[in-house]
């Protein structure tokens, strides 16, 4: 039978509070030796350990002992087993430590570091030139970032994993390396900013990006500094052994211990850890302390060297022989399982007790505690996630399923929540996995995160199982195995050469699909797997892959990187996402060739249209050369010709624009169906040529260029070119009528009555006089018209003399001609009295 969990407590405080170990792991011989003779770092909730040798310590090697490489870094799990193993090929390490992702960071001395994560791959970046020239000296690492202390004793800031710019800290005026010096993550701060203590002298230090502020205390120098999980308290150690517990703000002093006194220690302070926020560990080379708020302290003795790892709600210690993790024993555990205790939750678990040895003192206790029944299986509840043996977190589940059996109304979600996480957590708590969470770590991380680690082991199929379990999309565990199958897969040797590279992708590809079919990996990106198998160097298997992936817009940019132009343009021809389509169009406009782009478009033949379409109108609004050179490339001569028509319209050089009309004409001219064109290109061409002599032979006075044949014949009457504007007419072989509109409209503008009368003499008008008499009344010269309405047609004229305003010229007209009728019907319309009269006397004289 499983020992009782209160064998394990002990007091603290005057047994108001407990504290518990519980052995994790037995890990004898596990480990390669005596951890004093390494340098570690651990990861919190339950992560991996680090070790390297430390070289500044002499070891003895012998048959017995490891073949462990000065230049090696090894990480094991909490149990013990083996990770990783690297060689380090870089200069030398300054510090390495753990992020919140259980990925290890490696910095050497030129300001180069390393992030790895379990399978041994890395990313490399760098603190910049001046760190490298500079050096670094000594750094501390946090979960989301990293500080580093420079030889010229100035603090560089990295923020995240992802490369980014170090921020230099406020100068602190250093003049030696500080004693000691930490970290308080960003998380932890009130201003949510890094912020660096350190002990300078007898004070400390604290630094920030926007300032360096003097402590003012005087009790340093501190050999070890260690800021609390929640970063409100800090525990210091004096370099005479006095452990001091302060506020961050050092504002309150909370406890002070003497660790001189501890009976059983030897040597210097190894390590100064938290237990949770409550309690100071305090670890020599055989020894380890917790020292209480109020001084007091629990001793814990081990065969060897140990190295202890804070968590939230305890703290780790990796020992020779065992991993455990000591912690305060949770309020809902006390009162369930403390001697004596009269609670609710002891009542209800003594009372499920009694009821499964079928004892009728069951019935007894559950009434006494009917009003605080509720509470008490929640207690029960809390106090089953709490425990580590999976014998009482059954008992106590039970005895709070056996409590709500009695409650009329409850909530059994939590209870289901519980039991669904304590499974998960023995689950991941075996050995061979080695992830001693416990339930306050795992519901700050969440289940999301658990599962992530999960597959930084490659351990899929636990992964995939607790996602299934807790009802948990399996999309991130099916990417990440089809990245791990890729990666270790090679192609099958049923062909030969590359024939067996593609039997190895397509089986693989196969593969991949049908297990996301399968397992309902709707929402996994093939594109985010195409790319790994890119990387590896698996082009085939990652165009594969790409056929399908639903979105475009994560197939393209995948195809581009692989140089696959093609099929990425009819990719994003095929989608009909115009801003795609530019983009692949403007990335490959960069990269090729203007022959090979172009090539690229036109062997699309139909299918690629739309992309031909776009990067015309592209083209044309903002690189009409590149448009030029298309359609050359293509031999559309008719669209070449329009673009140099548009160009001719636009240019205001004249010399450019016959150039331009020119090159049109040629271009009208290589197409056997636009022999039309050609010929009105070749006219305008010699009405340009024309234009410019005009100019010049004006001194440039008059302005010719650009005009029609009509306003350039206008444009010569109106200033006397007479004889030019006939040549004009000749050359161009301008049709009579509309050379005489022309002028009609020409000479009146410019008044020149005497020169339109002779005009109007010189021959027999082809558009008639007609035209004449209403221009010119449309112009306000009515006196000028009326001499030409004679010429006119006689039925028109008594209208056309009423049009020039002149009436008694109207009426005489009628007169002479007897039309009565039309005379009648002036009367009607004439503007006032006086006209009327002078018409009725025309009338009377016509009886």
């Amino acid at each position: 039978m499983t020992e009782h969990p209160t064998l394990s407590w002990e007091a603290m405080q005057d047994g108001s509070v407990f504290y518990r170990r519980h052995q994790l792991y037995s890990i004898p011989g596990k480990l390669p030796g005596d951890l004093q003779d390494f340098i570690v770092a651990g990861c919190r909730y339950g992560g991996p350990i680090a070790l390297m040798r430390d070289t500044s310590k002499l070891v003895a090697l012998g048959r017995g002992a490891p073949a462990f490489s000065k230049a090696q870094i090894q990480v094991y799990s909490p149990a013990g087993e083996g990770l990783l193993l690297f060689s380090w090929d870089q200069a030398k390490i300054i510090r390495f430590g753990w992020t919140g992702d259980e990925r290890l960071v490696v910095l050497n001395e030129e300001g180069v570091y390393r992030v790895y994560d379990l399978q041994g791959e890395y990313q490399q970046y760098s603190l910049g030139s001046e760190a490298g020239e500079t050096g670094i000296i000594d750094a501390r690492i946090h979960e989301t970032g990293l500080v580093a202390l420079t030889g010229s004793l100035t603090f560089l800031e990295v923020k995240e994993w992802t490369g980014g710019k170090p921020l230099t800290l406020a100068n602190p005026g250093l003049s030696q390396p500080p004693q000691s010096w930490t970290v308080i993550p960003p998380d932890q701060t009130i201003s949510r900013h890094v912020e660096v203590l350190l002990s300078v002298d007898a004070t400390i230090y604290s630094v920030d990006n926007l300032e360096s502020l003097d402590q003012r205390i005087s009790r340093g120098p501190f050999t070890h500094m260690s800021p609390s999980p929640n970063g409100k308290s800090l525990a210091l150690l004096t370099f005479s052994g006095l452990l001091w517990v302060v506020s961050t703000d050092f504002q309150r002093s909370l406890a002070e211990f003497d660790t001189t006194s501890v009976a059983g220690a030897q040597g210097d302070v190894l390590q100064v850890e938290w237990c949770g926020n409550d309690a100071v560990l305090v670890t020599w080379s055989h020894l380890a302390v917790l020292v209480g708020p109020f001084g007091d302290t629990l001793q814990y003795f081990y065969s060897g060297s140990t190295f202890t790892v804070t968590e939230p709600d305890g703290v780790r210690i990796i020992g020779p022989d065992t991993c455990d993790f000591i912690q305060k024993v949770p309020a809902s555990s006390v009162s369930v399982f403390r001697p004596g205790s009269t609670s609710p939750s002891a009542i209800l678990f003594d009372a499920y007790e009694n009821f499964s040895r079928r004892s009728p003192k069951a019935d007894e206790s559950i009434r006494s505690i009917r009003p605080e029944l509720a509470a008490a299986v929640d207690e029960c509840i809390d106090a089953a996630a709490r425990e580590w043996e999976p014998y009482w977190q059954r008992r106590l589940l039970n005895a709070a399923k056996f409590g709500r059996s009695f409650l009329d109304l409850y909530d059994p979600s939590d209870f289901v929540h519980v039991g669904q996480a304590l499974k998960v957590l023995n689950a991941v708590r075996f050995y061979e996995i080695g992830i001693p969470l416990s339930y306050a770590q795992y519901t700050q991380l969440s289940p999301s995160h658990l599962i992530s680690r999960l597959l930084s082991r490659n351990l899929h199929l636990l992964a995939l199982r607790i996602s299934s379990y807790l009802s948990l999309p399996p999309d991130a565990v099916l990417k990440h195995w089809a990245c791990a199958k890729i990666l270790r897969s090679k192609p099958t040797a049923t062909g030969s050469g590359k024939n067996a590279e593609l039997d190895g992708d397509d089986a693989l590809c196969r593969t991949i699909v049908e297990k996301f079919e399968k397992l309902g990996g709707g929402g996994v990106s093939y594109a985010d797997i195409a790319k790994r198998a890119w990387e590896v160097g698996r082009t085939a298997l990652a165009t594969k892959l790409l056929d399908h992936e639903t979105k475009a817009s994560d197939q393209v940019p995948l195809l581009l990187s692989m140089k696959e132009d093609k099929l990425a343009l009819t990719k994003a021809v095929e989608s009909g996402d115009t801003d795609l389509v530019y983009h692949v169009l403007l990335h490959l406009q960069k990269r090729l060739s203007l022959g090979s782009f172009f090539r690229l478009i036109e062997e699309g033949g139909p299918r690629l249209a739309l992309a031909s379409r776009l990067l015309q109108v592209y083209a044309r609004e903002q690189n009409r050369d590149m448009l030029r050179d298309f359609y050359y490339s293509d031999d559309r001569r008719v669209e070449s010709a329009v673009l140099c028509l548009e160009d001719a319209a636009k240019s205001s050089d004249p010399t450019a624009k016959i150039a331009s009309v020119k090159a049109a004409q040629k271009f009208f001219s290589e197409d056997k169906d636009r022999s039309f064109e050609a010929k009105m290109m070749d006219e305008s061409v010699r009405l340009l040529t024309l234009q410019q002599q005009l100019e010049k032979e004006a001194d440039g006075k008059i302005a010719f260029f650009g005009l029609s044949v009509n306003e350039t014949l206008r444009t010569c009457l109106v200033n006397g070119m007479s004889k030019r504007a006939d040549k004009i007419k000749s050359d161009f072989k301008v049709p009579d009528k509309r050379f005489w509109y022309v002028k009609l409209h020409a000479l009146t503008e410019v008044r020149d009555f005497e020169g339109l009368e002779v005009f109007a003499r010189s021959k027999r008008s082809p558009i008639g006089y007609e035209a004449f008499v209403k221009h010119l009344v449309d112009k306000g010269h009515q006196k000028e018209a009326a001499s030409y309405v004679p010429r006119c047609d006689a039925p028109k004229r008594a209208d056309l003399y009423v049009l020039c305003g002149d009436w008694r010229a109207a009426a005489k007209e009628c007169k002479d001609r007897g039309d009565k009728a039309k005379l009648e019907q002036l009367k009607k319309s004439c503007p006032n009295s006086l006209i009327a009269r002078e018409l009725d006397q025309v009338a009377a004289s016509m009886k």
